[in-house]
Order: structure tokens, then C-alpha cells, then sequence
């Protein structure tokens, strides 16, 4: 945790001010009631409810979060909304929405605090992001300042992100950008991840380590990543997540064990302190 000299402040003088002292980017909320998509991958066998999430911000030093459209729950974006509006000020939002979604819709989602889509291609094809319809969608998003997120395996990202960066849109890669499970830090995808540092218009979210393969091989290739992606990055450029609940993985990790582990990936407190606050802080348009 952040040490408390790095938390922000009360001002005397201006009057008090939100304490930044850890901002998760990425965990999701859900009910197992809800109405879920056909052909998804998973079916949750329990509820992930705010006051849990809150509950484990608290527990783990964390003073604002991230809730990011879970997949099974396809484009309805409702119940994220909902609960965005119960704390607007410790919350912010990525949604999923198909790209003819009405441009007054996406003004909605902003004002409650929505400030990017999410492009969950696992198990998906390549959309046709450099077609027309898909690049005045991202035009919309550009004007909006928000961001694309993606994951998809590393192996894709040659393909994906060039109609993304071309549209304008600042792009967020989920964790550590899927590298292969054999190929590691040396998978070619990856390898191309790093070149986009220079662009200054991707990030990469240091999160779910176990996506990346289990039984250690996931840490090890976070352990192998994560100075790889702080040398062509900087800490200005990457985020984050615990991946609460853990979906899929529920009974590998744990969100106490995701903080700790970016203490080993980012060794230098005031590099952590621009992972967790600084960067996140303006990324996601948290208020002072």
C-alpha cells in the first residue's frame, strides 16, 4: 500500500479534497439472476455486489475503482449504470455497446460517469474496426476523450489496435496484453506491444496474471512483463486492476494477493504511486 505522504491532502485552505491512495481499474459487479447472453463462456454461481467491491477497496487501501461490463452480460449495460450513480465519486465506468449505439446514448452513459468501451474479443472474431461504421463509432468515442479497451490474445493486437490508434481513440490493453502461455515475453504479439509505447496513446493494465497460465506460469510471465512494459511505457502508461471477482479464476486469486503482487512488478514506490494514483487519477477522470 501507499505509504501516507503519497496520499492527496486536505487543502486548508480551498477545503477538503478526495484522498487518492489506490485506484483499481478493473473488477466487475453482477447478479446471477440477471439475464445473461447465449453462447457465453461463463455463468457466474454467485453475486458480485457493490457494497463486496467496496468492502474489498477498503480492506486493501484502495479509495477508488473501475467497474468494467462484465462479458455474459452482452450491450445491457444497466445494472453498471445503477450502480456508477450510488457512488459517483469513488466509481467510473466501462461499458460494452455495439457501434451503431445513438450518440445521445452515449452522452447518458458519460454523464453517469462511463468513460470508455471494452472490446472482449476472447473466443470472438476481429470486428471490421477499419471499416466505415466502426471508424465513425471510434471518431465518437475520440470526441468523447474516452478509450477502447481490449483484450484479445497477443497474437491479435498487429491487427487490432493500428484502426484503433488510426481512429484516435487512446487504447487500454487488459492484462499484460495476453501473451502466449509458451512463448511469454517473447511471444511476437507482445513484442509488438512494446512498440507502441512511443505512441503515447496505449496503456496496458498490470492485472489477472492467471489469465496468462496457472500453476506460476502466469506470475512468471507478469514478473517478465511487467519491466519490459515499464522500460517502453513508463509508469505513466500503465494501470492497475485486481480483476475482482476473479471470474473463471475465482479460486486462484484473490484481490489481497493482486496488490501485492504489483509491489513485486513495479519495485519502485514512486513509479507504484503513478500506477496506482496519478495516472488512473486523470485517466479516468477522477476528481480532486
Amino acid at each position: 500500500m501507499l505509504s501516507p505522504d503519497l496520499a492527496t491532502h486536505v487543502d486548508a485552505a480551498a477545503g477538503p479534497k478526495a484522498v487518492f491512495t489506490g485506484i483499481d481499474t478493473h473488477a466487475h459487479v453482477f447478479t446471477q439472476d440477471m439475464q445473461m447472453i447465449e453462447g457465453r463462456r461463463y455463468t457466474p454461481a454467485y453475486d458480485a455486489l457493490i457494497a463486496d467491491y467496496s468492502a474489498m477497496l477498503d480492506d486493501n487501501g484502495l479509495s477508488h475503482g473501475v467497474l468494467v461490463q462484465i462479458s455474459f452480460l452482452g450491450t445491457d449495460n444497466s445494472y453498471l449504470l445503477r450502480t456508477l450513480r450510488q457512488e459517483p465519486a469513488r466509481l467510473r465506468g466501462i461499458v460494452v455497446v455495439d457501434p451503431g449505439i445513438r450518440t445521445e446514448e452515449l452522452h447518458t452513459f458519460d454523464e453517469a460517469g462511463v468513460v470508455g468501451v471494452r472490446l472482449n474479443l476472447i473466443g470472438l472474431p476481429n470486428p471490421a474496426l477499419a471499416g466505415s461504421d466502426w471508424q465513425k463509432h471510434l471518431r465518437r468515442l475520440a470526441e468523447l476523450g474516452w478509450q477502447v479497451e481490449v483484450q484479445a490474445e497477443a497474437r491479435r493486437l498487429p491487427d487490432l489496435l493500428p484502426p484503433l490508434l488510426g481512429a484516435g481513440v487512446r487504447v487500454v490493453v487488459d492484462h499484460f496484453g495476453r501473451p502466449d502461455q509458451a512463448s511469454g515475453v517473447e511471444d511476437p504479439g507482445f513484442r509488438y506491444l512494446l512498440t507502441l509505447g512511443k505512441t503515447r496513446q496505449v496503456w496496458v493494465k498490470l492485472s489477472g496474471a492467471y489469465r496468462n497460465g496457472l500453476a506460476g506460469r502466469g506470475e512468471r510471465i507478469a514478473a517478465a512483463a511487467a519491466p519490459a512494459l515499464l522500460g517502453e511505457f513508463g509508469a505513466g502508461r500503465l494501470l492497475w486492476g485486481s480483476d475482482w471477482p476473479h471470474t473463471c479464476f475465482e479460486q486462484h486469486d484473490a484481490a489481497s494477493v493482486a496488490r501485492k503482487a504489483l509491489d513485486r512488478w513495479i519495485p519502485s514506490e514512486a513509479d507504484r504511486r503513478v500506477v496506482l494514483v496519478d495516472s488512473p487519477r486523470a485517466f479516468y477522470r477522477f476528481s480532486l
